[in-house]
């Protein structure tokens, strides 16, 4: 269970950073992170650390860090920065692995889905190859070998889906979904 002095930490992080733009997309950090929990809440609604991850997948990018940025598409590792942080706050294994590994299943993706490229925005684009670009054969079987593998790929399919402009912010339900679950 995380301490309500570290709920509160991550989510002044978001009231602090949350309107800052969400490097190259139409949306900010907090527009992004609330639709994808909210798309991850009708996706499994019977999962709050599936919709936890979705709402904290990004947090990397809102942490201090002194691994620079990627050009102005975000901070170089923002995924294992931000779960790395997650678990130092006290947040399951499960949620900080969806965290660590929404980057990698990005990679899968593209790596083994010919359309999927096609759908990534162009900000994505250019940061995938920033973040390692194709996975080679073996790092895809070790990737499909992770116990949370088909948790992994949804959670991407949601980040990239995650970026409609003019939705309402509504970030009630997603702290009291922290509060009642970590």
């Amino acid at each position: 269970m995380i301490s309500k002095s570290n709920i509160a930490l991550i989510l002044s992080a978001f009231r602090e950073r949350g309107h800052e733009e969400y490097h190259g997309e139409p949306v900010s950090q907090l527009e992004h992170a609330i639709q994808a929990a909210e798309l991850a809440r009708i996706k499994f609604p019977d999962d709050p650390e599936f919709i936890i991850a979705a709402f904290l997948h990004d947090f990397g990018h809102l942490c201090e860090s002194s691994n620079g940025d990627m050009d102005g598409f975000g901070k170089w590792d923002h995924e294992a920065i931000g779960a790395q942080q997650l678990k130092s706050l006290g947040l399951s294994p499960k949620i900080t692995s969806l965290v660590a590994n929404h980057v990698m299943a990005k990679r899968y993706l593209v790596s083994t889905d010919p359309l999927y490229f096609a759908g990534l925005s162009e900000a994505s684009k250019i940061t995938l190859e920033k973040q390692g670009g194709l996975l080679t054969p073996e790092e895809q079987s070790d990737f499909e070998a992770d116990p949370l593998f088909h948790l992994h790929i949804s959670l991407r399919r949601i980040d990239e889906q995650a970026k409609a402009t003019g939705l309402p912010v509504d970030t009630l339900w997603v702290e009291t979904l922290i509060h009642q679950y970590c």
